[in-house]
């Protein structure tokens, strides 16, 4: 059996004793803490390939567009109560306009 079926066998078998027991994961766990971490790095690095290294119709968008595009919605984004809608809009708007004008 494959280690991911193995995996997913053992956590399908230890989610309904939790439940059972009527414990709750703690939060500040360190094993939640380290799930975490690894989610957050494994997203920025996709957002990082996304970004630099474009495939598709996307590639054809200057790489100065796509980086001001980036600084603007994070910039929108940090400013804006940590709001992703807004942020992500800003910056397709800045990523559009600065390839309209190159």
């Amino acid at each position: 059996m494959p280690p991911a079926d193995l995996a997913l066998l053992g956590l399908s078998g230890a989610a309904p004793d939790r439940r059972l027991a009527g414990r709750r994961p703690v939060p500040d766990h360190p094993a939640i803490a380290w799930a975490t971490a690894v989610a957050q790095t494994t997203l920025a690095a996709f957002v990082a390939r996304a970004i630099v290294a474009l495939a598709g119709t996307l590639a054809e968008v200057p790489l100065a567009a796509r980086l001001v595009g980036l600084v603007v919605g994070v910039m929108i984004c940090l400013t804006d109560r940590r709001r992703l809608l807004p942020g992500l809009m800003a910056g397709l708007a800045a990523m559009l306009v600065v390839r309209s004008v190159m």
